[in-house]
């Protein structure tokens, strides 16, 4: 079966919506009802109403919980989706979600596809076959290394699942964007983040923006932690960007 642009599966299901009780609400998303793992989480921006439809039921209705968009612009940063499909290879310019793979669907052109997979997972030509879009889905997840919902820094938990963070045992309360910086700077907490890279994946700038919010987002996390007995935590690196967790001396 191949899908130019729409058609539909035989004997294929109705979408059906049914709440899970598990642990994790994966979307944290504003409006949203909570959605749970194990659930593979996947958010869809495409352009054209009628296939974006399609692919949303078809795919509920293959087990996954699916968040649809017309634009990349509409896709909410604060999601965390086991997996991204973009109806455009232009919206990888414009893609804010970052950390998860990302499979475009674009035209047959050998250069579009090309320039694409520099910056994708994988690519799929239209009009495209449903179950190789899904066997694409599913291939490419098993690929990527299972996320854990426990950072585990000694001294700093972060429960991604519970949206929580710990200083030695004891809750640390952050805003919605101090939380996703600190995650991000957790994921990797003795990398160096460029200042451009964070302001690209924490607040979605594409470009240069003269802006003091990284700083001031920064300070604050770093006065909560220190408050909560870790001092030094999120490292200023002058010029350059943040590290999340200082370099301990050597004792000798």
């Amino acid at each position: 079966m191949r899908i130019g642009p729409i058609e539909a599966r035989p004997g294929g299901a109705l979408l059906t919506i049914c709440c899970n009780s598990a642990e994790k609400d994966i979307w944290h998303a504003p409006g949203r009802l909570a959605t749970f793992a194990p659930m593979t989480a996947l958010l869809l921006a495409e352009p054209e109403e009628t296939m974006r439809g399609f692919l949303a039921r078809q795919l509920a209705s293959d087990g996954f919980d699916v968040l649809a968009f017309r634009s990349p612009d509409e896709l909410p940063r604060a999601a965390e989706p086991d997996v991204l499909l973009l109806g455009d290879p232009a919206a990888l310019d414009r893609c804010t979600v970052s950390d998860c793979p990302v499979i475009v669907l674009g035209s047959a052109d050998q250069a579009t596809r090309l320039r694409a997979l520099e910056r994708c997972d994988d690519y799929l030509s239209r009009p495209f076959a449903y179950e190789e879009l899904v066997a694409r889905i599913r291939a490419v997840l098993r690929r990527r290394p299972p996320r854990s919902e426990l950072i585990d820094l000694g001294e700093l938990v972060v429960d991604r699942a519970a949206r929580r963070v710990l200083a030695y045992g004891a809750d640390v309360v952050l805003s919605t964007k101090e939380y996703a910086l600190l995650l991000k700077l957790a994921a990797e907490p003795d990398r160096v983040f460029t200042r451009e890279h964070l302001l690209r994946d924490v607040w979605g700038y594409r470009s240069y923006v003269p802006t003091r919010t990284l700083e001031s987002h920064a300070s604050r996390i770093r006065c909560k932690l220190a408050d909560a007995g870790l001092s030094g935590w999120v490292v200023n690196v002058w010029g350059v960007g943040y590290k999340l967790r200082p370099v301990v001396p050597c004792l000798d």
